[in-house]
């Protein structure tokens, strides 16, 4: 069902998709949808001059009707630019019906955006949906109003707020130029995800970098695949598949990639610290272990010509997890991403944003406070930390 529109297509914005849980603040992906529209605002990095858009029912059990949808400029919250609402087709009608474990890509929309420009998704769900495919950590307000509110309405309606994406896991732009491979792909957990940044200030690290490359004259759009609490080697009820699972799709998959920032591992350190229900499978596996999945990762882009950035992983002294054994891996892993030569370039987060006074605690004016995830300082510090030529 995707669009037959000759036209050269490029990256815009992306999440990875999760399986539906409640692990993460308040979301609805556990009860799904029924004869209600959800509204989700996203900030694109690339520009266009049409539009299309990817649903994703990869978690679904069931298959999935989507009733509308509409795109608009957004304005601010709920409320979108007067007579900028563009209805969204697939194959030529007005709803589809994605099956179980599927995805569809809608026709072409004309529609007018710059790079960072936020542009809103509307979806209504005329029958219940059950459990939604969702990205948990969106650090973006979603919005939620009964019955079939696709158009240019009150945002009052839009009554229900969360801070998750639901089944939208792209948005592609055409009409910018001829095709380029240039796209940057941010991989990794809760730190390239904008753990604790604010909730719709596009203060994560890739948007700083998206940011950078902007002010520098050498605009590209970077897309975030992070997702919190990701593992490198095990999958995760809560938290995704694992990233060399997911790597694919996710990254090797996204149009015009040319390079991937890789920052994970952190929670396979950790989690196996603590016995926490959410913190599982959580095994204690040695240093070396992590590093042959870096290895693994580093050798699937190389055969897809993707250069790839290794990102050293930060301190975490006072987080729930530190001990002195996760420590010790820590500083081994960092070792091997910083001197065995195995990436195209080494992103040295761990350097820049660690306390001067303790090389294994982050410095207070980057801890978000919880010792693990920065704020939005640290996170645009690490944004310049990165060698923009090395992408």
């Amino acid at each position: 069902m995707s669009s037959d529109n000759p036209a050269v297509w490029q990256a815009g914005w992306a999440a990875s998709m999760q399986r539906p849980s409640a692990g993460f603040d308040k979301n609805w992906a556990e009860e799904g949808f029924a004869d209600q529209t959800v509204r989700q605002v996203v900030r694109v990095t690339g520009a266009g001059t049409s539009a299309r858009i990817t649903l994703s029912n990869r978690y679904g059990t069931a298959p999935l009707e989507v009733s509308g949808a509409r795109i608009a400029r957004t304005d601010k919250g709920p409320a979108v630019h007067g007579g900028t609402v563009r209805r969204i087709t697939f194959g030529g009608a007005d709803s589809v019906r994605i099956p179980a474990g599927g995805e569809v890509r809608s026709d072409a929309v004309e529609v007018r955006v710059a790079a960072f420009d936020a542009l809103t998704v509307s979806l209504y769900f005329a029958r219940p949906t059950g459990p939604a495919t969702f990205h948990a950590q969106a650090f973006a307000t979603s919005y939620r109003a009964a019955g079939e509110q696709l158009g240019d309405v009150d945002p009052a309606v839009f009554g229900a707020t969360t801070v998750s994406w639901y089944y939208l896991a792209a948005v592609e732009l055409a009409g910018g130029g001829a095709a380029r491979r240039d796209t940057v792909v941010a991989f990794g957990d809760s730190i390239t995800d904008g753990f604790a940044s604010t909730v719709d200030g596009n203060a994560r690290y890739p948007d700083a970098l998206a940011e950078r490359l902007a002010a520098a004259g050498t605009p590209r759009p970077v897309l975030n695949h992070g997702i919190g609490g990701n593992l490198l080697l095990h999958d995760s009820a809560w938290y995704g598949d694992r990233a060399g699972e997911r790597f694919g799709r996710d990254v090797l998959e996204q149009p015009g990639v040319r390079s991937v920032v890789v920052l994970v591992g952190l929670n396979d350190i950790g989690f196996s610290e603590v016995d926490l229900p959410t913190y599982r499978p959580n095994p204690d596996l040695p240093a070396g272990r992590l590093i042959a999945g870096y290895q693994e990762l580093i050798d699937r882009a190389r055969a897809a010509g993707v250069r790839v950035t290794g990102a050293t992983i930060m301190p975490f002294k006072g987080a729930e997890y530190h001990t002195p054994a996760a420590e010790a891996k820590r500083r081994e892993v960092n070792a091997w991403i910083r001197t065995s030569g195995a990436f195209d370039a080494v992103a040295d987060f761990a350097a820049v944003l660690a306390d001067p006074d303790d090389a294994d605690a982050l410095a207070p004016g980057y801890d978000s406070g919880d010792r693990k995830h920065p704020n939005d300082a640290g996170y645009r510090a690490m944004a310049a930390a990165i060698d923009l030529a090395a992408l």
